[in-house]
C-alpha cells in the first residue's frame, strides 16, 4: 500500500475494510502515538456538496457522544478532495461476521448485546442524533464481549438522495417502514432496526428478504414478520415479545425510548415476563392516522335510530336531615368515650422507649413503670445488631394502663445468603442459581481454550461466602477458543512479521536458512500460510533468509596442488587447476579469486600450479 497520511498526522498502515460509502484504514496518530481507524469517503460522495455539508455537520455532532458502547469519533477533516473521519480503533468482530460464522446465537447473549446497543442509542437520542443505519455490520464485539456501535450520524448506503429529514436511505434489510417511505424519523426508527438485528441474531435469518432492495423495503412497509419462536423454539417468549414490539409498523406502537426497550431486555435476562405487543395494543389508543369509532352512549335506545331520550332533572334534596343525623351520631360517640374513661379507674403510664435495647434490658425498663413484655417477633435488620429491639407497640410516649403488654420486634441481624458454587456450570444454570437465592449477576466473557464455551470458570465472591440479598456475583464465562486469521507476512522483515503476528496473539518460531532469492532478514515462507484461522496463542513458524550462502576463499598460494585442492573443497568451493611452466614444480603459483575474497558456496576457484620444464636434449654427433 502506498504511503497515505491524512491531515499530516494520521499515517495509514493497512486497509481493514471497504463499503459502499468509504474505505477504512488502520492508522497511527503520529501526534498522540495511538492506533486509530480512518474512514475515507469515496470520491463520488466527496464531489456532492450537499452530502459533504451534512457529513461535516453530523461528524461534529457525533464527536460529542461519549459512552462505553459507542465507538468514539476523534477527528474529521479534508485533504485536497478527500474527506475523512478519525475513529477509535476497536479490535474485534462485527455481529454480521458472527452470524455468518455461527448462524443463530444464544438468545440470552443476543439480549445482552441488544441491551448494550440500547444504552448507546439512549445517549445518542439524548443529543437528537438518529443513527439511521443500525445493522449487525455496525455493531462490533470486543475481545471481552462488549458491544460497540459504529457510524453514529454518518452511516449511509450507496444513495445520496436526501429525504425530508435530511437522512439517507439505510440498508434495506434493516430500515424501518417510515424510513423506507421517506417519512420523518425519530428514535423509534433505530429501535425498529435493532429489532431486525435481534431477529437475525436469534433465528439466523432476516425477517424480510427479496431479490432487490426495493422489494425488501416494500416488505418492511406491508408485511408482518414470522414470529421468531416459529423459527427457533429456544427463544424465550419474553424476548419474542420484545422483538415483535420493536417491529411494529407504527412507530407509536413501538418502545417510546431506548431506555424503555433496555428495561424490557433486562427483564428478559432476569427471566421475568414481558407484555406482548398484542396485549398492549388491546388497551392502547388507536394509531393517530386511523379513525376510531367511539362506543354508543346510553345503551340500545340511542342506537335504534329514534330520538334520544331526555331524562328528567331530579329535584334537589334538602341536606338538613343528614346534617342533623351526623351531629347526633358524633355526640353519641363522644359520650360513650367519656363514659368509658370516667368509669375506668386503672392507673395509666407513659410507654418508655426500648428500641435499641436487648429484650432483658427492655423488660427491666418496662417493669419500672409496671408494664410487661408482650409477644416478641424476629426480623432481619441492616441497622440493628442481632438481639437488639427494632420496633415496639405501642410506640414510645403513648399512655396505656398499668400492667399492659408492649410487643417487641427483635433483630436477628443482617439477612445474608450463601454464594452458590458456579464453577463448571453452564451459563444459563449459573444465572438461575444466582437469582434463585436473591442475588444479582454480572457476566464477564473471556476466551479460554481450556474451558468449553458458555461454561463458568471463575466467580467473585467465592462459593460459600455470605452476602446480603441483592449483592452482585460476577462470573467469568468462557467464550471457548478464539480463532483469528493468520496474516500473510512473507517478504516482510523479521521485525515486521513478528510484530504483526504477536499483535494478533500468536506465538512466533523462527528458523534461518540461506536463500539466493530472498534478501537477508526477510521472511522466505511461513507455516501455516496466510489466511488460515488459528487459535489465539498458536505458533506460527517463520523461515527467515540469511541471504546467499557465502564462504571466504582460502589462501592456497605456495601450497602443493594436493593441499590446495583439499583446502578449497573443504571450504565448499570447486577447483579448476591450470599448469604453467615454472621451476617450482607442483606448487600453487597464484589463484583467482584472491585469498580472503567472499564467494558463494559452490563457486569455482582457479589455481595455477608450477610445472618444471622438460630437460634439454643433447645434440647428436655426426659420424
Amino acid at each position: 500500500m502506498d504511503e497515505m497520511v491524512f491531515g499530516r498526522r494520521y499515517r495509514a498502515t493497512e486497509k481493514i475494510g471497504s463499503g459502499g460509502m468509504a474505505d477504512v484504514f488502520k492508522a497511527v496518530d503520529e501526534v498522540l502515538g495511538r492506533t486509530v481507524a480512518v474512514k475515507v469517503l469515496h470520491p463520488r460522495y466527496a464531489a456532492d456538496p450537499g452530502f459533504v455539508a451534512r457529513f461535516r455537520q453530523e461528524a461534529q455532532a457525533a464527536a460529542n457522544l461519549s459512552h462505553p458502547a459507542i465507538v468514539n469519533i476523534y477527528d474529521w477533516g479534508r485533504d485536497d478532495e478527500t474527506y475523512y473521519i478519525v475513529m477509535e480503533y476497536v479490535r474485534g468482530t462485527d455481529l454480521k461476521h458472527l452470524i455468518e460464522e455461527r448462524g443463530a446465537i444464544d438468545p440470552m447473549k443476543a439480549a445482552e448485546y441488544a441491551s448494550q446497543v440500547c444504552a448507546a442509542l439512549a445517549v445518542a437520542h439524548g443529543y437528537d442524533i438518529i443513527h439511521r443505519d443500525i445493522k449487525p455490520h455496525n455493531i462490533v464485539l470486543t475481545p471481552d464481549g462488549a458491544a460497540k456501535v459504529m457510524d453514529f450520524g454518518i452511516a449511509r448506503a450507496g444513495n445520496t438522495t436526501m429525504t425530508q429529514t435530511g437522512s439517507v436511505l439505510g440498508t434495506a434489510h434493516y430500515v424501518s417502514p417510515e424510513q423506507a417511505q421517506g417519512r420523518t424519523l425519530d428514535p423509534a426508527s433505530d429501535l425498529y432496526s435493532l429489532g431486525i438485528v435481534l431477529y437475525e441474531l436469534t433465528t439466523g435469518k432476516l425477517p424480510f428478504d427479496a431479490d432487490t432492495p426495493v422489494a425488501v423495503a416494500l416488505k418492511q412497509v406491508n408485511e408482518e414478520p414470522v414470529p421468531p419462536r416459529q423459527l427457533n423454539p429456544q427463544i424465550p417468549a419474553a424476548l419474542e415479545a420484545v422483538i415483535m414490539r420493536a417491529l411494529q409498523k407504527d412507530p407509536s406502537a413501538r418502545y417510546a425510548s431506548a431506555e424503555e426497550m433496555r428495561a424490557d431486555l433486562k427483564r428478559v435476562l432476569q427471566g421475568d415476563a414481558v407484555t406482548p405487543p398484542q396485549a398492549m395494543a388491546a388497551g392502547a389508543a388507536p394509531f393517530p392516522d386511523q379513525t376510531s369509532v367511539l362506543p354508543t352512549v346510553g345503551g340500545p335506545a340511542t342506537g335504534a335510530g329514534g330520538p334520544p331520550r331526555v331524562r328528567p332533572v331530579p329535584q334537589k334534596r334538602k341536606p338538613w336531615p343528614w346534617i342533623i343525623a351526623a351531629v347526633l351520631v358524633l355526640l353519641a360517640t363522644l359520650g360513650l368515650a367519656w363514659a368509658m374513661g370516667a368509669f375506668d379507674t386503672t392507673p395509666r403510664v407513659v410507654v418508655p422507649e426500648v428500641i435499641g435495647m436487648t429484650v432483658e434490658e427492655a423488660a427491666e425498663e418496662l417493669e419500672l413503670v409496671n408494664l410487661t413484655v408482650g409477644p416478641i417477633t424476629e426480623q432481619h435488620s441492616e441497622e440493628f445488631e442481632s438481639g437488639q429491639i427494632i420496633d415496639q407497640t405501642p410506640e414510645p410516649g403513648v399512655e396505656i394502663a398499668e400492667g399492659s403488654e408492649v410487643s417487641l420486634v427483635v433483630s436477628i441481624g443482617r439477612e445474608e445468603v450463601e454464594i452458590p458454587d458456579l464453577i463448571d456450570l453452564p451459563e444459563s444454570e449459573a444465572i438461575r442459581a444466582v437469582r434463585d437465592v436473591g442475588l444479582e449477576i454480572d457476566i464477564q466473557r473471556e476466551f479460554n481454550a481450556d474451558v468449553p464455551p458458555d461454561t463458568v470458570f471463575g466467580q467473585s465472591p467465592s462459593a460459600g461466602e455470605m452476602v446480603p440479598p441483592g449483592s452482585i456475583v460476577t462470573i467469568s464465562v468462557s467464550r471457548g477458543t478464539e480463532l483469528r486469521r493468520v496474516p500473510d507476512v512473507t517478504g516482510q522483515t523479521r521485525q515486521q512479521a513478528t510484530a504483526a503476528l504477536q499483535d494478533l496473539g500468536f506465538r512466533v518460531n523462527v528458523t534461518e536458512e540461506f536463500s539466493e532469492t530472498v534478501a537477508q532478514d526477510r521472511v522466505i515462507s511461513q507455516s501455516p500460510e496466510g489466511g488460515v484461522s488459528l487459535d489465539v496463542g498458536a505458533t506460527v513458524t517463520l523461515r527467515i533468509s540469511r541471504g546467499p550462502d557465502t564462504v571466504t576463499v582460502p589462501d592456497v598460494i605456495d601450497l602443493t596442488e594436493t593441499q590446495a585442492r583439499s583446502a578449497i573443497t573443504g571450504a565448499g568451493l570447486q577447483v579448476e587447476v591450470n599448469y604453467q611452466e615454472d621451476p617450482r614444480d607442483g606448487i600453487v603459483l597464484t589463484q583467482n579469486p584472491i585469498p580472503g575474497a567472499t564467494a558463494r558456496r559452490g563457486d569455482t576457484v582457479r589455481i595455477w600450479v608450477g610445472k618444471a620444464p622438460p630437460p634439454d636434449e643433447e645434440p647428436e654427433e655426426n659420424d
